[in-house]
């Protein structure tokens, strides 16, 4: 059965890694895969002194769980590159995805972390057939999730030896063999090329290919949960602290990473909507990680918002995006949620939003319901922006 079909030219293309990194409005954007997203204190405070010396002074965590830096130049970029190996250990090939707490969580049905070896194994000599943003997720459903999070192959436990089968957003059923599964749609996935994703199959073709290996259901939505707050481990706990729109001076990450001890902290994961786990940590965390700039209550009201770094930092921002961001925070009702983009690119929040904020040279742009690129309802003051964004949540 063949799934090659055209793909649409105008889908988004390789993302930035360290080594290839990506050029934007405040110079060059590298991303950090770690090896497992977990590092320890010492490392971790190496790593944001090296990135606080050749970026543009501001760390980002970004809604996968990766780290970003911006503001760098070709003439240093390939130092900055050798000198973050001589710290971290990089994750390469194929995206496949577990919770940050895998393993550890005393709610998850199953460590998911043994599937993931197998599937990134199988995966492997695909892996220049498959886009660049493929990604699997395989999930043990426990007390930090990924369901927020687009996957082209998703795998959820609901026993230890049951999954749910997602074939992008679609639920296509139920297996005792997720291996197997992933293998179809992999498979299925690298026969489109580079530029296939999951929402090119259709799904007619793909349930056929997968036959008697799902058991078909009735369509169900996963519930989303916040990496913010403290969570029970089977040995220890963890602390979630969350990035003010994902980024945070360079500074604050190593000052948490040289105190770590303190704490009791042994080991920092990266989790994803811009989050750092704390493992082992104490009470005593909360206070201080909230003076230095981080997160702590997951009911705070900027986890809802998105926001680039704008005229702060990228030549392309017509507004200071994260500072407007923050300024409008407490305006935000409670169960909305906010883009405020420097521009009409809307990098940080690729999709809808209830309200969307765009910068422009002639004010701010207002989107109901749509994305930064969409024609705006209107066109405010900043002075405006509060009374507007209460009245389009009313």
């Amino acid at each position: 059965m063949s799934f090659a079909l055209p793909i649409a030219p105008q889908r988004r293309g390789a993302c930035p890694t360290l080594d290839a990194p990506m050029q934007t409005g405040d110079g060059l954007l590298a991303r950090i895969r770690l090896a497992g997203g977990r590092i320890d204190p010492l490392r971790l405070e190496q790593l944001a002194t090296i990135c606080g010396t050749y970026g543009n002074g501001v760390i980002e965590i970004t809604a996968r769980g990766n780290l970003q830096v911006r503001g760098l130049s070709d003439a240093i970029v390939a130092r900055f590159a050798r000198e973050v190996r001589e710290v971290v250990t990089l994750e390469t090939g194929p995206v496949v995805e577990t919770p940050p707490l895998a393993g550890d969580d005393t709610l998850e049905f199953v460590d998911p972390r043994p599937l993931a070896v197998e599937i990134r194994t199988l995966a492997a000599p695909l892996t220049a057939r498959l886009g660049p943003k493929v990604t699997v997720v395989v999930d043990g459903d426990g007390q930090i999730g990924l369901q927020a999070l687009k996957a082209d192959l998703r795998l959820v436990a609901t026993a230890r030896d049951r999954w749910l089968v997602f074939g992008g957003v679609a639920l296509l059923g139920s297996t005792e063999r997720p291996l197997d599964c992933a293998r179809i749609v992999l498979t299925a996935l690298a026969a489109l090329g580079p530029a296939g994703r999951a929402t090119d199959l259709p799904r007619a073709d793909i349930e056929a290919a997968l036959g008697t290996l799902v058991d078909p259901m009735a369509p169900l939505s996963l519930p989303t949960s916040s990496p913010i707050g403290h969570f029970r481990l089977r040995k220890s706990a963890a602390t979630g602290l969350g990035l003010p729109f994902g980024a945070i001076a360079w500074e604050s990450i190593a000052a948490l990473a040289d105190g770590a001890w303190r704490f009791g902290i042994s080991e920092f994961r990266l989790g994803p909507h811009h989050s750092l786990l704390a493992i082992g940590a104490d009470g005593s965390l909360i206070e201080e990680a909230a003076q230095i700039g981080f997160i702590v209550d997951p009911r705070d009201p900027r986890t809802r918002i998105s926001a680039c770094i704008g005229s702060e930092g990228c030549a392309s921002g017509h507004i200071a995006a994260r500072s407007e961001a923050a300024r409008l925070a407490p305006l935000l009702p409670a169960g909305s949620n906010l883009h405020v983009s420097g521009c009409a690119k809307g990098c940080a929040h690729p999709g809808k939003a209830d309200v969307t904020l765009v910068g422009r040279s002639d004010g701010y742009g207002l989107v109901i319901g749509g994305r930064a690129s969409d024609t705006p309802q209107a066109l405010l003051r900043a002075d405006q922006l509060g009374a507007v964004l209460a009245s389009a949540q009313g």
